[in-house]
């Protein structure tokens, strides 16, 4: 008697990416629903019959009915293959709420939604499955705590299916929010605790991980972009959990000095290495330095201007990047008059004062620059 299954979390569909333009808020939304039949294909592929999916299956509890249908019919694509889906904080179960809905309509025959706590034979007869379904947003007390009791036939594999936090296990995090106890799987005797809500992916002990994310959605985030593989022998035997990736975008952070051209070089070819699939990484880049304007304005054409149109998105943290411009910046601004005297100011006012105002001075000083550069070649 034994079990495989594929474990997975916070698919959040419907979410909305506020920091992009549209388009790639399209193709970021896109991934998450692509990110179903990569599991289904996973399942298959490692002869698992099950996916249980721990909470938050969608980003909000009002949606169109096309976004709520959308994960629906991706799971029917997969008939042989039984999906367990479990209310979370983002999508909690309410009377006449989206899973009432759901169900009201009807759901393939593969798709299950555990909407009450109370155990569910898995269709082998091999286990049984121990759902901890949220009803609030924020619950007091463990969802997980009726596992202790619940009567089920002997002899079956025990698995139970929550969404919530297990924090520093101290006396004071039993008061927190949907709150679960890291010591559940040896209180109710569960082979496995499968859980959601932290998107990375997460081991609590050798009974109790943290799926994580199937797709990245947010730069902090370590671990996401997978699924887990758990093969489980018999009733009380320990899994094997195995990590399998699921994502397609990557998302990574990176901080880079840079004062001279050589250094935008660098950060140029450092960023073009990434991958070879450079459309589907998103990074957030902070630098920091001094750059005359001049090769401010070669850090605009090639990071800014160019390796960005490489990737799918790049944002620039430059708070940290303050000029320096040169005797020869300003003579190519002006060699005399009120115009060098105004860059001349500029250049004082971003050394000196507040953070903004250095910042407006600065931008303010390149932008002149650059008027000035552009007013040069049209009179070549």
């Amino acid at each position: 008697m034994s079990i495989k299954l594929i474990h997975t979390s916070d698919w959040q569909i419907g979410k909305v990416f506020r920091f992009v333009d549209n388009a790639i808020m399209g193709l970021l939304q896109d991934a998450r629903l692509r990110a179903i039949a990569r599991l289904g294909e996973l399942a298959a592929v490692h002869g698992a019959r099950h996916v249980l999916v721990a909470g938050d299956v969608y980003d909000m509890e009002v949606l169109s009915p096309r976004s709520i249908n959308q994960p629906i019919e991706r799971m029917r694509a997969f008939p042989h293959l039984r999906w367990h889906l479990l209310p979370g904080n983002h999508d909690p179960y309410r009377p006449n709420g989206l899973w009432d809905q759901l169900l009201r309509r009807g759901l393939p025959d593969n798709v299950h939604v555990h909407a009450a706590p109370e155990p569910a034979i898995l269709e082998d007869d091999t286990a049984v499955l121990l759902p901890a379904p949220l009803r609030h947003r924020r619950t007091i007390g463990d969802p997980t705590t009726y596992m202790d009791d619940a009567t089920v036939p002997d002899g079956l594999i025990r698995i139970g299916l929550a969404h919530g936090t297990i924090a520093g296990f101290g006396s004071d995090d039993a008061d927190m929010p949907n709150y679960i106890a890291p010591d559940r799987p040896d209180k109710a005797g569960l082979s496995y605790l499968a859980l959601g809500d932290w998107h990375g992916q997460k081991k609590i002990n050798y009974r109790c991980w943290y799926s994580g994310t199937p797709e990245l959605d947010a730069f902090d985030v370590i671990g996401g972009g997978q699924a887990l593989l758990v093969e489980i022998e018999g009733p009380g035997a320990l899994p094997k959990v195995t990590p399998v990736a699921t994502g397609h975008y990557t998302w990574f952070s990176l901080s880079q000095q840079i004062n001279t051209r050589e250094d935008i070089d660098f950060l140029d070819a450092k960023l073009r290495g990434v991958t070879e699939d450079l459309n589907s990484v998103l990074v957030h880049l902070a630098v920091e330095g001094a750059l005359s304007l001049q090769d401010r304005n070669y850090f605009e054409e090639r990071i800014v201007e160019s390796v960005s149109a490489a990737l799918c998105f790049l944002r620039i943290d430059e708070r940290r990047l303050f000029p320096r411009p040169t005797p020869e910046d300003l003579d190519q601004i002006d060699r005399g008059g009120f115009v060098r005297a105004a860059a001349e100011e500029l250049m004082r006012q971003s050394e000196e004062g507040g953070e903004s105002e250095r910042a407006i001075a600065a931008e303010a000083l390149q932008r002149l620059y650059i008027e000035h550069m552009k007013l040069q070649v049209g009179q070549k």
